[in-house]
């Protein structure tokens, strides 16, 4: 029997997408909801209640909101907003930092945000290492394709091409930090400088790092080989060679949907001094290509399948 479920959300960028990667795919029942339906709140608990699974493709409080909805219900939860990440009774649904059993088990998932995923990717495992220390003050530059700020921000770069780069939250307080912070065990919230690029869709996330400053100086090999060992057999997460370092990471407008995540070291020549940067899709590993994972790990399914790797 085909599993039910429904998207909450469906008509948003992540919404489609997560339909898109679900195309053709007989293991799924999809309830989907017209124009008129999607807006009548019978219609939505219903629905919410009847299917299996659902995936909230919402804005905060609007997931909270269908939370209470289907309360009484057994419907297993996705939550692509950030209204859950640090919630208690929600499972974070990074499964290569968390681990797929609790995944697996759980009723209530909180998909991470997508700068979240390229900061704790490099971050957390140094960590839980030793080899970065947990009251350290990290910083965050990160850069995104348009489409992570969803409709309104897309509308917004489409209708004026005279813009060329975007930064924000510039008085702190980002909604991102608390996942951050949470889940690389850090004794502070970092300073996070995001920004957008005129791209619909990309992330890169860029922490540097100080090493002849750092508690215990850790060696750029040293932390490339942890990176290495903790995601050795991974199918979405890569660490690229220590050795050259690029000339250069680019987004391209023209990047096709990708659901990775890459990992890279970056020493400066005497040593002293390591970036450590993520590239992906910030649709994609940051959005409905790890909601898709997180899917296919609660069903009992093989974690790659309808993913773009």
């Amino acid at each position: 029997m085909a599993i039910r479920l429904f998207i909450d959300g469906a008509a948003g960028t992540t919404g489609l997408e997560i339909r898109e990667r679900l195309h053709g795919r007989s293991e799924f029942e999809l309830l989907v909801l017209d124009d008129a339906q999607r807006k009548d709140e019978g219609a939505r608990r219903d629905a919410l209640q009847a299917t299996d699974i659902t995936i909230l493709c919402l804005p905060d409080e609007a997931a909270i909101s269908a939370v209470r909805l289907a309360d009484g219900a057994a419907t297993r939860m996705i939550d692509a907003s950030s209204a859950h990440r640090v919630v208690e009774g929600w499972t974070y649904g990074f499964p290569e930092l968390i681990g797929r059993e609790k995944i697996t088990n759980a009723r209530f998932v909180s998909n991470p945000g997508c700068y979240p995923t390229g900061f704790l990717a490099l971050v957390a495992p140094l960590v839980r290492a030793g080899l970065l220390a947990a009251d350290w003050p990290y910083t965050v530059n990160a850069v995104s394709g348009y489409s992570g700020g969803g409709n309104a921000l897309i509308d917004r770069f489409v209708a004026d091409p005279d813009i060329a780069f975007r930064a924000y939250g510039l008085a702190g307080g980002h909604k991102h930090l608390p996942e951050m912070q949470a889940y690389a065990g850090l004794a502070h919230q970092p300073v996070f400088s995001p920004s957008v690029v005129p791209a619909h869709r990309g992330m890169v996330v860029d922490v540097p790092l100080p090493l002849g400053a750092l508690p215990g100086q850790p060696s750029a090999e040293a932390l490339h080989a942890a990176l290495e060992a903790f995601y050795t057999g991974s199918a979405f997460i890569s660490v690229a060679p220590l050795a050259p370092v690029p000339a250069e990471i680019l987004l391209l407008k023209s990047a096709a949907p990708w659901d990775g995540l890459a990992l890279h070291v970056c020493p400066s020549a005497d040593g002293t001094q390591a970036r450590l940067i993520a590239r992906l899709d910030n649709l994609g590993k940051g959005a409905s290509g790890a909601a898709i994972q997180n899917l296919n790990i609660m069903c009992g399914l093989p974690e790659t399948t309808g993913l773009r790797l």
